[in-house]
């Protein structure tokens, strides 16, 4: 960011300034750090975290260990061949993947996928053991990751039902990232090391513990719609299909997986260039490339810091474009400035903006996409991000033929810039569309059917309700007549009548409609506006998706209709 020329104050004022801003800042990460500790005291979300740790530190190992064992079976056409062979076939299967990750649990799902991974690990380290051929550990290592294109879909879905809050959601996508970019580095440090005592099968070995740790932490969950909950579609082609179709329609869900693909198309040149830079441009010898993504990784952990800000903001659209800056921009300055220490400083800042871009993105996307196709969509996502890492691959040696790697260096860091100029209205419309409904909210998280709802779904919904002013003595809705909506009392008093007779008084925070929209049936009292009241009125379909999506819902709406049947059925009795 560049500083601008501004008015001199009075010492006084700006020096009042000042300190309110830093007391400001201060204050709110003061928050934030109380909203990440209570991400790891939600049972649920520290059991998803510690079970990420597991996931993503075998995953990393596993990949170095396997990419050892096929250049010593093959060399590095064999190591290709294996690249080939993980990352083909999971692009295509992640959207069929995630269907399972709507259709049933999706904490099963991911134990499930924990445990056939880990399986597949034993068989491939039984396989090391006694010297089978090198394609049935190839095959394995395919099997594995299509099994893992189940689980990451259904993980980031699952995350918005456990959140308590939005804070806590944003929070938690903090703690997964920060997992990432530990594992980054710390799984092929261990992989490195077993490796350099023993050989791949007893890595593989170790990964199906790390897998098995993953299934052992998730099994626990319980706090998710038991499977049947959530529709079911008329075919898996046709399930699959929801989530493009999802992206497809919403606006904001195409903005952002577009920008996100095309951070990781970047991404994947990356994978290239910094090779080639490390050692055709900066002169780093064979260690260069290790030094380079180290230094992402360093970055990604300070971005962690940094993305704690994001906690308590509500302009994560924004956030993500300047994510996306600083991805690019350093890119393009190494291919400014070709240096050693320079470049190991740019790539830092470029960890840091891949934090805020990881953060940023995976919290508007579990915001923007409906929760019945949440784990569809980032099926998706997952299969557009495989696919753009390997485009990014292919690409990057064309550009280096082309401009060389300077040169290549400044187009591809030029791409992201570029996009997020063009992007930046668009971003700040969304923020904009998406301040958060504070009274809306309130109001509803006081109510015992919508308090157990997870907090992405008590969001959408507080943007669904619709305001309504209704005069005193005004009707608002007639014994015996349909139900279409459900209605919170925001302000004022209405009295609630059953055959003309006076049974109840409303007031603020009280709520009716409910019966005729659960229980299928006329309305059974009458409701008049006492005197001047504001509602908040939600449609049927709304209402009914949410309060029988989630069992604890449920539950407690049976409970409050029971009470208000029985007191119907004992007003109707002292008639």
């Amino acid at each position: 960011m560049t500083a601008t020329c501004a008015p001199i104050f009075p010492r006084v004022a700006k020096d009042a300034t000042i300190r309110g801003v830093k007391f400001g800042a201060r204050e709110r990460l003061a928050e934030s750090l109380r909203t990440f500790r209570a991400v790891f005291a939600n049972p649920g979300l520290r059991r998803i975290e510690l079970a990420l740790v597991g996931s993503v530190t075998g995953e990393w190992a596993y990949a170095i260990a396997l990419a050892v064992f096929a250049y010593g079976r093959g060399g590095a056409a064999a190591v290709g061949l294996v690249g080939l062979i993980r990352f083909l076939p999971s692009a295509l299967a992640a959207p069929f993947a995630a269907v399972f990750g709507d259709r049933y649990r999706r904490g099963l799902v991911m134990v499930l996928a924990d445990v056939l991974r880990a399986l597949a690990m034993v068989a491939a380290a039984v396989a090391v053991f006694v010297d089978a051929p090198a394609g049935a550990v190839y095959a394995l290592a395919g099997f594995v990751s299509v099994v893992s294109t189940a689980f990451r879909p259904a993980q980031a879905a699952l995350l918005p039902s456990l959140a308590r809050t939005p804070e806590e959601l944003t929070a938690a996508n903090v703690a997964s990232t920060t997992i990432e970019s530990l594992g980054s580095f710390v799984g092929p440090a261990l992989g490195g090391l077993l490796l350099a005592a023993t050989d791949a099968g007893v890595v593989f070995a170790a990964t199906a513990a790390t897998f098995a740790w993953s299934a052992f932490l998730v099994l626990a969950i319980a706090s998710e719609p038991p499977a049947g909950d959530r529709g079911r579609g008329p075919g898996l082609r046709a399930e699959a299909l929801a989530g493009f179709r999802t992206i497809a329609v919403e606006t904001r869900l195409r903005l952002v997986v577009a920008l996100y693909g095309a951070q990781t198309l970047v991404a994947g040149a990356l994978n290239v260039l910094i090779v080639v830079a490390a050692l055709d441009l900066l002169d780093l010898g064979m260690s260069g490339p290790g030094f380079l993504n180290s230094a992402v990784g360093v970055g990604g952990l300070a971005g962690a810091v940094v993305a704690l800000a994001l906690v308590g903001r509500r302009r994560l659209a924004t956030d993500f474009g300047i994510g996306l800056l600083l991805w690019g921009v350093p890119i393009a300055l190494i291919g400014v400035w070709p240096h050693e220490a320079p470049a190991l400083v740019l790539l830092a800042v470029l960890g840091v903006g891949n934090t805020l871009v990881d953060v940023a993105a995976l919290t508007l996307l579990q915001r923007a996409a409906p929760d019945e196709v949440l784990a569809r969509v980032f099926g998706v996502i997952e299969s557009l991000l495989v696919a753009a890492l390997g485009l990014g691959a292919i690409l990057a040696p064309l550009l280096v033929s082309l401009f060389g790697i300077r040169g290549a260096l400044l187009a591809t860091g030029a791409v992201l810039p570029v996009l997020t100029v063009f992007s930046w209205p668009r971003l700040a419309r969304i923020d904009s569309e998406v301040t958060m409904p504070e009274r809306e909210l309130a109001l509803l998280r006081r109510l015992p059917m919508f308090a157990p709802l997870p907090a992405s779904t008590l969001e959408h919904l507080a943007r669904s309700l619709r305001p309504l002013q209704v005069n005193a003595g005004e009707e608002i809705v007639r014994e015996g007549a349909p139900g279409n909506r459900f209605y919170v009392l925001a302000s004022g008093e209405a009295d609630v009548s059953i055959g003309g007779r006076l049974t109840t008084r409303l007031g603020p925070g009280d709520y009716f409609g409910e019966i005729a929209l659960l229980r299928e049936v006329p309305r059974t009292a009458t409701v008049v506006a006492r005197t001047n009241v504001e509602l908040f009125s939600l449609e049927r379909d709304e209402f009914v998706a949410a309060v029988t999506g989630h069992p604890e819902s449920r539950e407690a709406a049976d409970a409050v209709i029971g009470a208000r049947l029985g007191s119907l059925r004992a007003g109707m009795a002292s008639l």
